[in-house]
């Protein structure tokens, strides 16, 4: 069975309305978004199934059209979520391309944990050059790293399970026979 481009504009439209959904859950809780990183879930999972190109553009537009529908982030925010919500997605895509450990569970580890690490590096680093200078890049990598402990944990458990669920169902294509 072959993820058409259908199937895969399809997903990639859910897990957009997702990056809009999410965050309303969540901000029920004062500074819930920071600290559960609502967003990123949809763009990872975007990215695990649907490739590169496909979780870039979720990325890219999830925080936009949130910030214009919701206002959550505020518009001033947008810019730099934009950058690393797209880093997760177009990481998490190519390497889930790339990397075949022949076990579907560690692959999804593997493309989750450099995608999460590389999306904080790049950002920290936009942050600081772009959208705030004078912060170090550090600081807004170990900033975001701290404040987002609660969001990465859940992240690493349900990402996996929902993604494993998805495949066992046959909405996604097996990786191993």
């Amino acid at each position: 069975m072959t993820t058409t481009k259908t199937k895969k504009l399809v997903l990639a439209a859910i897990c957009l309305a997702l990056c809009i959904v999410l965050p309303l859950i969540f901000h029920a809780v004062p500074n819930g978004g920071s600290i559960f990183l609502p967003m990123h879930i949809p763009v990872l999972i975007c990215g695990l199934m649907c490739g590169g190109i496909y979780g870039a553009v979720c990325g890219a537009l999830g925080p936009l059209l949130s910030s214009l529908i919701t206002g959550m982030p505020p518009l001033s925010m947008a810019p730099a979520m934009m950058v690393e919500c797209m880093v997760y997605g177009l990481t998490c895509g190519i390497l889930m391309k790339y990397v075949k450990t022949g076990k579907n569970i560690i692959d999804i580890y593997v493309c989750l944990t450099v995608a999460m690490l590389l999306g904080r590096v790049i950002a920290g680093f936009a942050k600081a050059l772009i959208f705030t200078p004078g912060v170090s890049p550090f600081a807004w990598v170990v900033t975001s790293l701290v404040t987002g402990i609660p969001g990465i944990v859940i992240q690493l458990i349900l990402i996996p399970l929902l993604i494993a669920s998805l495949t066992k169902a046959g909405l996604l294509e097996k990786r191993y026979e």
